[in-house]
């Protein structure tokens, strides 16, 4: 189990490099805009962060839960 946990983690290790980029490109869009435009940019991406965090969240409330007895 350990063995293929570690293989996971390492096969999606670089796949953090990648998707980082897009962060330098947001900030750069955010810095040209005025900030109506700019406070509704931050608005999308905490939507669009609700989804994955509240199903996480859940998750580990509900392991939690169970483990607690």
């Amino acid at each position: 189990m350990k063995k293929i946990l570690i293989i996971s983690a390492l096969s999606l290790l670089p796949l953090s490099q990648v998707n980082a980029q897009g962060c330098s490109v947001c900030t750069k869009t955010a810095q040209g805009l005025d900030s109506k435009s700019a406070r509704g940019l931050n608005g999308g991406i905490l939507y669009l962060a609700f989804l994955p965090l509240g199903i996480m969240g859940t998750l580990g409330f509900l392991w939690w839960r169970h483990n607690k007895s």
